[in-house]
């Protein structure tokens, strides 16, 4: 109800006071006829997401039998147009372990899980999680793939370098920052400007505009995650 706020307010302000009783009703019911179309966007985006949590903790529940008590949290799934989604994206989830007891606290392992998508897998029929390839991610992991992205968006080579200023600083949009200082900057490039990097038998990385490009070899498809998920995902491990 929050996000149809907005509309409501600007939908009062563009229907003009002064319109005949008859216009009047007809702008109310075109009104209630948009409000109703963003609802229901909504409340489709909002029943994805809840359909990519409950795969999400079925795949790690049949992949991950050692792993008992978690929390698993979207961090990006929101704000996506249904267009958009339906075309290969990545769906972000943390992951945090804690000893069951009364009103328990989060203070185990933390963990990233990353589900790729492949063009389709939203269709008419409904989501095909057929089509997403899921990725698990621990602190060490997740900072090899930092190092090995910092490197390939500034230029800087310094294994040490980077891995200390990532552990102990923060990736922000224009750089990695220690105590306030923007110790190791990114390059700045144009919209179709791309650095690429060999990370694994599986990913390539592309450093773009404000994202993290990753090429899945597998599929050959090129999903980005946008820059503040980034910087969620790594404070989570690092801040948090």
């Amino acid at each position: 109800m929050q996000k149809l706020i907005p509309f409501l307010i600007i939908l009062s302000i563009l229907i003009p006071n002064k319109n005949t009783a008859q216009d009047k009703g007809v702008a109310i019911a075109g009104a209630v006829g948009a409000l109703a179309a963003i609802g229901a966007g909504v409340a489709a985006v909002e029943q994805m997401k809840e359909r990519a949590e409950l795969t999400a903790t079925e795949w790690l529940l049949a992949n991950n039998p050692n792993i008992n008590n978690f929390s698993l949290k979207t961090v990006d799934f929101q704000g996506k147009k249904l267009k958009d989604m339906s075309s290969t994206s990545v769906i972000t989830f943390k992951i945090q372990e804690f000893t069951p007891n009364n009103k328990p606290e989060l203070d185990g392992k933390k963990q990233v899980l990353l589900g790729f998508t492949s063009h389709g897998w939203i269709n008419e029929y409904g989501i095909d999680f057929n089509k997403v390839k899921w990725f698990l991610i621990d602190e060490t992991e997740w900072t090899n793939m930092m190092v090995s992205y910092v490197k390939v968006a500034s230029g800087e080579k310094d294994n040490h370098l980077i891995r200390s200023t990532l552990t102990e600083g923060k990736i922000v949009n224009k750089g990695v920052k220690l105590k306030s200082k923007l110790t190791i900057p990114f390059y700045q490039l144009t919209g179709d400007m791309y650095v690429v990097t060999d990370y694994s038998n599986e990913m390539k990385f592309i450093y773009n505009e404000k994202s993290l490009g990753i090429f899945l070899k597998d599929t050959r498809d090129l999903v980005q995650i946008k820059r503040g998920s980034l910087i969620e995902l790594h404070e989570f491990f690092f801040s948090e």
